[in-house]
């Protein structure tokens, strides 16, 4: 791929692979458009760096309506990896051929319903796209989510944070659990001071800002102009 990637483009795999490599997980949160299908197969194609992880396959949860896309962008670019597309009435059967598989793809809609039938498997990377359908901690998506077994995570949004901060502690809380405390304990600390505006808030979002910008890769067209065509 590296005739196809923009350099933008290489700068994103290449920070997966420098979180992979750091134990870490992050949110990939580019503009709309500027290809973080592409960065994500790019770096799902890689060796994985951990060996316990090597020829376990990788998942993608995404809406329904892409999950024909995904497939047909994995053929295109990376053709190689064997997929296995976990979708329709008849998918009963296919659990039992993941371990042959590089690459899973499936619908937020149908892990709710499978999820027992994925808790026997460990996956080498999950990857969560349009990151807004887990941002309500208490939502079946968001909690069946939480319960795939993987080495690595990644959560792919073109808006980080649309109404709430509590949006971007159900994403840290799928990406690293712990990372920012418990709900209520980020609740006190950065929401609510937040919402309030005064001059603590601003503290608090500040230091919010300096937690979270290590494991967030954003970029507008505006910044990319060159590199687009």
């Amino acid at each position: 791929l590296d005739r196809v990637l923009r350099p933008y483009q290489k700068e994103g795999v290449y920070w997966l692979r420098f979180l992979e490599t750091s134990g870490v997980n992050g949110l990939l949160a580019d503009e709309m458009g500027l290809g973080k299908t592409l960065q994500t197969l790019a770096w799902l194609n890689l060796p994985r760096t951990d060996s316990a992880a090597a020829g376990c396959p990788s998942i993608i949860v995404c809406p329904t309506s892409l999950v024909e896309n995904w497939s047909r962008e994995a053929e295109k670019f990376v053709p190689q990896m064997r997929r296995l597309v976990i979708n329709g009435p008849d998918r009963a059967a296919l659990f039992a051929q993941i371990p042959e598989h590089d690459l899973v793809i499936t619908s937020y809609a149908l892990l709710r319903r499978d999820l027992d039938s994925y808790r026997s498997h460990r996956f080498a990377a999950a990857v969560l796209d349009e990151a807004q359908h887990i941002k309500n901690r208490s939502t079946l998506n968001a909690v069946s989510a939480k319960q795939i077994a993987a080495d690595c995570r990644l959560v792919l949004t073109g808006t980080p944070v649309e109404n709430s901060v509590a949006d971007i502690w159900s994403i840290m809380d799928f990406l690293m659990p712990e990372y920012l405390g418990d709900y209520e304990t980020f609740r006190g600390n950065y929401e609510m001071p937040i919402a309030a505006g005064d001059r603590a808030g601003e503290l608090a979002q500040a230091k919010l800002r300096r937690k979270l910008h290590p494991f967030i890769l954003r970029r507008l067209k505006q910044d990319v102009a060159k590199d687009l065509p």
